[in-house]
């Protein structure tokens, strides 16, 4: 059999070979597969990915091969505490999926680079609050940056991932079962239960977990404890606590300034607390009540930005302080039923709070007199920025699920449901010194209430050979802002729907392969900060205009429509699975407020529609088990994107990535390796509008190492070496903004050779 690869133009040189050969591989596993292998399956092969439970690409438990969507599951060795320090390690090797963690360089009024941490997920390159992030169901809080609030960036780390026993990350628009946000797709953590500490016949149980990390100095510890109170209840509590300092890179520039490349002195403090009760009363019905408290605080001593000179004023120092804090109390309950129109009911009610706050102190001294009178060279200041940014969401979610014959060939599942958030919405600006024209404190939007309520409606026909699934969401969402006096521009209310409909198909040729598509609908809602917005400079600065921000109530929901088409499968110890999409968003939202007209000098700004995006891309995974106990994996991915209208690219979109690694069990101990190759960020595939110097990042390969021992029955050790050669390299996420001239773009590099070790003992 002959097989002929034509590469997209665009795609790296340096990929083609192993996109070629990972392409032969999988038409050859088809055409195997569907040969009807029909010798027996080695009693060695103890791994099948298809008998993976996933919850999220269908709202129900299933199978991957019953899915008809591109997800990755994570649990167990995956999540290892060696392996796993934060929501960044989580997609070290996963294809078109990665998070943005920008090293802390800000400055005391402007420059937010770095200030939200791990600011979220990019998935097939759209990140933000376009991708929908859910802990046990509930939502996550929404990002907030950009330069309505000066240097101030709230991201959305509000996790623990020693709390996390579970992570399903979905590609595609989710829009259709979960609503708003799944633009790109979603992130759905789960957390720990008792029956995952307890071992059989243990009523008390526990584990005690240590780690440390040279890639931030970081260590942290934590005690699960968890019991069996009857045959009816269970619970379970946990304390974590960890300190960290700033993230590694390669800069080698000591000093003050902006010619700095070594990482600002930083100090980070994270505590969790988390406690479960689960009653089931009976086999038909399970009660879960769960308390969450995640807090993490950073401090930088932003020695970037000392001894720099900015309109007449010299930075003698700086001190940045960061804090975010989550609680979260949710009731699920499920209910196993024989009625006409349900077998099961799940219900969800949460109350969540999220707190967010940044606030830097510089000392200054006038140096020189610029623009309007100011106070004498010599003259010296204190200026603070306090700002605040809070939300409280009540959520809950009623669900149905239905099975039934139909006829002797087919079965038949309707899941049904409604789902209703409302979440009041807050930000506050304080200090001293405040910007041009403004006094605090003040608001940059006014508090808002966000309420939305959703109908969905899926129906599975299944059938030995073919599942077909279409589903459909109605939203209404109501944006309403309150009469504030501290937000000084005149406000609007906002009220729209979204119809989100999906067909997903399924069609299984043979036992081992199946062959997905689904096209799907997603949107995301203007946020309270997007269409009521304040901010005002009355003074020409730079060669710009006086400017005046004002809020849009005509501002649409942002949309999509995406397609996707994949096969996946097992045969000959081979399991794979490839993945062709592209998708189209219109009436995205501009990530600041753009120039709308000019009044008498004044520059008029608001946020606004921009027209149509596209994305498009492949995505390729494979798992060999070539002995008992090795197995042989790849993966791939490859997204590009561009604006319709101008046809310029979309400077979210990471460059393709391939990862080709090999994993060993023996007896007690198992140890892998993992390299990774990254294409070079094209200029071509650049947009060099907002930023005309911004770096490219060239191709770069690393190496990474784990390994895992079992001391004795209950008691592990592993550990993983990242970045083995110390290869000097940066990730194209953490330097959009960043100049290709000068030095200072190694103070964006990523962390060289690391050593990351962990304990945890079961009792």
């Amino acid at each position: 059999m002959l097989y002929r690869l034509n590469p997209h133009p665009n795609c790296p040189k340096s990929l083609i070979k192993p996109i070629a050969l990972a392409a032969i591989l999988t038409a050859h596993t088809v055409s195997m597969a569907q040969a009807q292998d029909t010798r027996p399956t080695p009693e060695w092969v103890a791994y099948t990915q298809l008998d993976t439970v996933v919850v999220t690409g269908a709202r129900s438990e299933r199978t991957l091969e019953f899915t008809p969507a591109t997800v990755d599951v994570l649990q167990g060795e995956d999540l290892d505490p060696a392996r796993v320090q934060d929501i960044r390690d989580i997609v070290r090797e996963l294809p078109n999926v990665s998070v943005r963690r920008a090293p802390q360089r800000f400055g005391p009024a402007i420059g937010s680079t770095g200030r939200d941490g791990n600011a979220g997920f990019n998935i097939r390159g759209l990140e933000g609050n376009r991708v929908l992030l859910t802990v046990d169901g509930v939502r996550i809080p929404r990002s907030l940056s950009g330069n309505l609030f000066g240097n101030a960036a709230f991201g959305r780390d509000y996790y623990d991932m020693g709390l996390i026993s579970k992570v399903e990350i979905v590609r595609g628009a989710s829009s259709a079962l979960y609503g708003s946000d799944g633009l790109a797709g979603m992130v759905a953590m789960t957390t720990i239960d008792p029956q995952d500490i307890l071992r059989s016949g243990q009523t008390v149980g526990g584990r005690l977990g240590l780690a440390y990390d040279t890639e931030n100095s970081g260590w942290n510890a934590g005690v699960i404890m968890a019991g069996q109170l009857n045959e009816t209840a269970q619970w379970l509590g946990s304390v974590r606590t960890g300190r960290a300092g700033a993230l590694d890179n390669q800069g080698q520039v000591g000093g003050l300034g902006a010619s700095r490349t070594e990482p600002n002195p930083q100090r980070d403090r994270d505590e969790s607390l988390m406690g479960k009760l689960i009653l089931t009363p009976s086999a038909d019905q399970q009660h879960t009540l769960t308390m969450v408290q995640v807090d993490k605080q950073t401090t930088v001593d932003a020695l970037s930005s000392e001894s720099v000179v900015a309109i007449g004023w010299r930075t003698d120092d700086l001190l940045g302080t960061s804090a975010t804090e989550k609680q979260r109390l949710s009731w699920q309950s499920r209910w196993t039923v024989d009625h006409l129109l349900a077998d099961e009911v799940n219900v969800t009610i949460a109350h969540q709070r999220a707190h967010a706050n940044e606030r830097s102190v510089e000392n200054r001294t006038r140096v020189s007199i610029v623009g309007a009178p100011m106070p004498p060279i010599g003259s010296r200041q204190e200026r603070i920025r306090d700002i605040s940014y809070d939300e409280e969401m009540w959520q809950a979610v009623v669900q149905a699920e239905k099975t039934q014959a139909v006829g002797p060939d087919w079965a038949h599942t309707w899941i049904y449901g409604v789902e209703w958030t409302q979440t009041d919405l807050s930000n506050l600006l304080t200090g001293t010194i405040p910007p041009a024209g403004e006094t605090f404190p003040l608001k940059r939007f006014p508090d808002t209430t966000e309420t939305t309520w959703g109908a969905f409606l899926q129906s599975e026909w299944v059938s030995d050979r073919w599942s077909i699934i279409p589903a459909v969401r109605l939203d209404r969402f109501n944006i309403q802002p309150k009469n504030d006096p501290l937000f000084r521009s005149a406000s609007s209310a906002l009220s729209d729907s979204a119809l989100s409909p999906k067909l997903g198909m399924i069609f299984r040729p043979s036992e081992t392969v199946s062959i997905f598509g689904n096209i799907a609908a997603g949107f995301r809602a203007p946020s309270a900060h997007e269409i009521n917005s304040g901010f005002e400079n009355p003074i020409s600065t730079g060669g710009r205009n006086p400017y005046r921000t004002i809020p849009n109530p005509n501002l649409k929901p942002e949309t999509s429509r995406t397609f996707e088409l994949g096969a996946r499968g097992q045969a000959n110890r081979i399991e794979w699975e490839v993945v062709t999409f592209t998708g189209r968003y219109r009436n995205f939202i501009s990530d600041n407020p753009e120039l709308l007209r000019t009044e008498g000098g004044t520059d008029i700004l608001q946020f606004t529609n921009r027209d149509r995006v596209q994305l498009s891309g492949l995505e390729l995974k494979s798992r060999w088990q070539v002995a008992p106990g090795t197995w042989l994996r790849a993966s791939y991915g490859f997204t590009e994107g561009k604006d319709s209208t101008t046809q310029r690219p979309i400077n979210s979109v990471n460059p393709a990535q391939l990862t080709i690694g090999i994993d060993h069990r023996q007896g007690t101990w198992s140890a892998g390796a993992a390299l990774t190759h990254t294409a070079r960020k094209s200029p071509s595939d650049i947009d060099f509008t907002p930023f005309a110097t911004q770096f490219a990042t060239p191709s770069h390969t690393t190496l990474d190492l784990t390994a895992r021992w079992n001391l004795r029955p209950g008691l592990r050790l592993s550990a993983a070496v990242r970045n083995v050669t110390n290869e000097t390299y940066w990730e194209w996420s953490n330097v959009r903004g960043v100049s290709a001239s000068g030095s200072g773009k190694d103070a964006f590099s990523s962390p060289g050779r690391s050593l990351a070790v962990a304990i945890t003992a079961d009792f």
